[in-house]
């Protein structure tokens, strides 16, 4: 048997589909997309949506490839969900971006449903955690904003120096660390200095690629 959650409106809560399938009283849940805002209420539609007879839980965050301070509160609501109905729920292969911040708000990655309660409970220690999870969550977010010009840059290097994607893209993260200058300003220096007028990319950095340049050859 299989179901998704009831349609919703167009908006962030898009950005998240819910499929499962039922299997001998276990529902098997496949949420695919991101756990953004309005992810809570795609969850709260499937559970809803659910049929009769479930018996344990279980969902497969594998097809999740990102997720922002909205995924606590989706994980605050499938414990709830568990409790209340006493139906054992899991979750399972937690992968890239969204494991990464599983770990920085101290929950288990195997298992973050035991100690959502405790990463959500107040003290100085959780507060820390989600401050600097919201700043990498911001900061993913402008990479993805930044990458046009870093898939510039990287085609001017690949172009120029006969070096493939990855050598590219490792030459300026590096240059970037060399010089102390962000790694979208490297990339938009290397995109402006390939037009026929455009600038020369500043000293720091132009040692810096140099430098990077050199040890991709060795």
């Amino acid at each position: 048997m299989t179901w998704t959650a009831p349609p919703r409106p167009a908006g962030p809560a898009a950005d998240l589909v819910i499929d499962g399938r039922m299997d001998a009283g276990r529902a098997l849940l496949v949420p695919r997309g991101r756990l953004t805002h309005g992810c809570a209420g795609v969850l709260a539609d499937t559970l809803v949506a659910l049929p009769a007879g479930v018996g344990r839980l279980e969902l497969d965050m594998s097809a999740v490839h990102f997720m922002d301070r909205a995924g606590l509160r989706f994980l605050d609501l499938l414990g709830g969900y568990s409790h209340r109905q006493s139906v054992p729920a899991t979750t399972a292969n937690w992968r890239g971006q969204p494991e990464r911040l599983l770990r920085l708000t101290g929950l288990d990655t195997v298992d973050p449903l035991r100690a959502t309660a405790r990463a959500s409970a107040p003290g100085t220690e959780c507060a820390d955690r989600l401050r600097t999870l919201e700043e990498e969550v911001e900061q993913l977010r402008h990479a993805l904003a930044s990458r046009p010009v870093i898939d510039q840059a990287r085609g001017v290097l690949m172009a120029l120096h006969s070096c493939t994607s990855d050598e590219a893209w490792h030459v300026l993260r590096e240059a970037s660390q060399l010089s102390n200058t962000k790694l979208r300003a490297v990339a938009a220096a290397v995109a402006a200095g390939a037009d026929c007028d455009g600038p020369p990319p500043p000293p720091g950095i132009r040692v810096a690629l140099r430098t990077a340049l050199g040890r991709l050859r060795r």
